[in-house]
C-alpha cells in the first residue's frame, strides 16, 4: 500500500512536470525565439540596437520566476514528505495498518470498542471505512485474499493472527468486510469455518441486488 500510494504520488508530480514545462514554452521559449530573430536581423544589419525583449515575454518571465519558487518549494516538501514516509512507514503490529511507530492510532484509541474487529483485505479498505465513519471498532488487515491460482494460502496472509486477537482480546463479533469476489468469498467462508468452534459471532457486510437483477 506504501508503494501504491508512492506510486501515485509520482504519478502527481509527472503530471506537474508536464504543466510546468508547457509554461515554459509559452512564456519563455516563443519570446526568446522572437528575440533570436531579432539578433539575427542586427547580425545582417537589417534590426534595430534598441531590441529588447517583448514586454509579455518579460512580464510572463517574472510570473513564471515567481510561480516556479514557490513550486519548487513545494516540491522539495513534497519530497521531503515522501522520504520521511518511505522510511519510517511500517504496518501496525496488531492490525496491520500502515503507521509510523509500533501500535497505530486506531488500535491505542482507548473509545473505540473493543469487541468487535472488521476484517478487510487491505489498507485501503481500512481507510474507506474510516472515512465514512460507520464503524468504531477496530479492524484487521488481511493484506490479501485466498487464492489457489496465485498460490496464496492461509499462512500467507494475516489470518492466523486474526486467530490469536480472538482469544487475546475477548472479541464477541467479527465483522466480514470482504469483496463479493470468488477470492473475497472464499477468504470469508474459509474464517468463519475457521472460527466455527469459538463462540464469536461471524457476520458480514450486506449486499443487495443490483439494479436489474433478478433473483433466480
Amino acid at each position: 500500500e506504501v508503494l501504491r500510494t508512492l506510486l501515485g504520488i509520482g504519478l502527481v508530480l509527472a503530471i506537474l512536470l508536464f504543466a510546468v514545462v508547457g509554461l515554459v514554452v509559452r512564456s519563455i521559449v516563443v519570446p526568446l525565439s522572437q528575440s533570436v530573430s531579432a539578433l539575427g536581423n542586427i547580425a545582417r544589419g537589417e534590426g534595430d540596437l534598441r531590441f529588447r525583449l517583448p514586454e509579455s515575454g518579460r512580464d510572463e518571465l517574472s510570473q513564471l520566476s515567481v510561480n516556479f519558487n514557490l513550486f519548487a518549494g513545494q516540491m522539495a516538501q513534497l519530497a521531503g514528505l515522501m522520504a520521511n514516509v518511505a522510511e519510517n512507514a511500517r504496518e501496525c503490529l496488531v492490525c496491520g495498518n500502515v503507521t509510523q511507530s509500533d501500535i497505530c492510532p486506531i488500535c491505542e484509541d482507548p473509545s473505540r470498542a473493543s469487541g468487535e474487529i472488521c476484517v478487510v483485505t487491505d489498507v485501503a479498505d481500512l481507510w474507506a471505512l474510516e472515512r465514512g465513519r460507520a464503524f468504531r471498532g477496530r479492524y484487521h488487515v488481511l493484506g490479501g485474499s485466498l487464492s489457489a491460482l496465485d498460490e496464496i494460502g492461509p499462512d500467507d496472509l494475516r489470518i492466523p493472527q486474526l486467530i490469536d486477537r480472538i482469544a487475546d482480546e475477548n472479541i464477541t463479533e467479527v465483522i466480514l468486510a470482504l469483496s463479493a469476489t470468488v477470492e473475497g468469498q472464499t477468504t470469508a467462508h474459509y474464517i468463519a469455518e475457521a472460527l466455527a468452534p469459538t463462540a464469536v459471532a461471524v457476520t458480514g457486510l450486506a449486499q443487495g441486488v443490483p439494479i436489474g437483477g433478478e433473483l433466480d
